[in-house]
């Protein structure tokens, strides 16, 4: 049986989660399907950056322990209401710095090379900034990155075998860091099973959930995962430049900070002055420098938004619209030359779609000029998002058709196949 318009708009009409797409700025006549690269602003986020802009005209200085978010507290208090999204407790969870800024910090404290274990260990697939921070911290340890660190390889340059990971955990690997999904194909990787045959071999283990948060459900401290470390402007919707997060399981409080800073320090021995760091004994001692305030007042409303909607109800519409777009793109485009490059399985397919076709990027223009906004990744994927918290169905299978009439009458080739300066 085909789908239709109408099959779309009765999944609307039962969609426990519909009333969250008005709390978000949509523009008419766009279908949005990059929030994977950056979330659409919401109504609350937007409160509450004005709100905080506020509290900076009435408070002045006095901002840092007044008003009803004090900033002083800001990264700590986000960190808490983080936390349920990633399966942690409240104080392992902290909101500071950049996705990269935080990884160098992680890496930094639990990087520690003895003996022969002297390697890191990650992958070939995952998203470059991050190799160039392993790479920078080994350089940085006097170690050449050509030889300490290990990439693990795709079979099919989309997605990675648990069983390739763990062959690799040798007793010369010291740090394992590894995306938990996909940022190409959507993969999601088996955290738990990772990190359990990591620490048998006695290897810290650590995942970049920049793909994963907002999107999936985490249990890290179930799983036992030493570190975790994501941005907050894709899924979480907290604005472009936001500030990040990073999760230190407990077991590792009391390790000192690789890079210490001003606010590592323990909150009430920080304005003592002192030339010996006294670091918080929480996950606040992985901060480094002051809070990028008006860059973390978006998530106070965008957080709320995910507390009232739920993690895991989100993740089940998240399944329902990709499993929608997947099953219209095998009955709409088989003839484009399209193939689909995500897994199928429910328990292995993040929140995106990702297609690929030889003429991708001016597919991807193509697109942008019809009001589907996508998302392409060099040198032939099309990433397509749709969002639990404001895309529907019906945009969906209209994004779909839209791409077929595109192919059909080839559309694309009026547009230079190639990426823009921001892919």
């Amino acid at each position: 049986m085909s789908l239709t318009r109408e099959n779309a708009q009765q999944l609307d009409q039962n969609d426990q989660l519909a009333k969250f797409r008005d709390e978000f700025y949509v523009q008419d006549g766009v279908i949005y399907l990059d929030g994977n690269s950056l979330g659409l602003l919401s109504k609350r986020a937007e409160k509450s950056l004005l709100s905080i802009l506020d509290s900076w005209k009435t408070y002045g200085i006095d901002g840092w322990t007044n008003g009803e978010y004090p900033w002083f507290y800001l990264s700590e208090t986000l960190g808490k209401k983080m936390a349920p999204l990633v399966g942690a407790k409240a104080n392992e969870v902290i909101v500071s710095g950049s996705t990269t800024v935080n990884l160098h910090q992680l890496v930094s404290s639990f990087y520690e090379p003895k003996g022969k274990k002297t390697k890191i260990l990650a992958d070939e697939l995952n998203f470059p900034s991050d190799i160039y921070a392993l790479k920078s911290q080994l350089k940085l340890k006097g170690y050449d990155p050509s030889e300490h660190l290990i990439r693990v390889k795709s079979r099919d340059g989309l997605t990675l075998h648990e069983d390739d990971i763990i062959e690799k955990m040798t007793d010369e690997v010291a740090l394992i860091v590894l995306p938990s999904i996909l940022y190409r194909s959507g993969q999601i990787l088996d955290m738990k099973r990772l990190t359990e045959e990591a620490h048998k071999r006695n290897i810290l283990i650590g995942f970049d959930l920049c793909h994963s948060i907002g999107a999936i459900p985490h249990a890290l401290d179930d799983w036992g995962v030493d570190f975790a470390f994501w941005c907050n402007y894709k899924h979480i919707n907290a604005g472009p430049g936001s500030v990040a997060a990073l999760y230190v399981n407990q077991k590792h409080f009391g390790k000192r900070p690789g890079l210490a800073g001003w606010f590592s320090s323990k909150k009430e021995k920080q304005f003592d002055m002192e030339h010996t760091l006294t670091p918080a004994e929480d996950a606040g001692a992985y901060q480094i420098g002051t809070p990028h305030v008006l860059s973390t007042a978006p998530l106070i409303g965008s957080l709320e938004i995910f507390h009232e909607a739920g993690i895991e109800n989100i993740r089940k519409k998240s399944l329902q619209l990709t499993q929608f777009m997947i099953d219209l793109i095998k009955q709409e485009l088989n003839d484009y030359g399209f193939s689909l490059g995500n897994p199928l399985e429910d328990n292995k397919r993040g929140g995106h779609i990702f297609l690929e076709h030889k003429e991708a990027a001016r597919i991807c223009r193509a697109l942008k000029d019809a009001k589907v906004i996508p998302d392409f990744r060099a040198p032939n994927g099309i990433r397509l998002a749709p969002v639990a918290l404001y895309n529907t169905f019906e945009e969906v299978w209209q994004s779909v058709q839209i791409l077929k009439d595109i192919m059909e009458n080839e559309r694309y080739k009026k547009y230079e196949n190639n990426r823009e300066v921001v892919a």
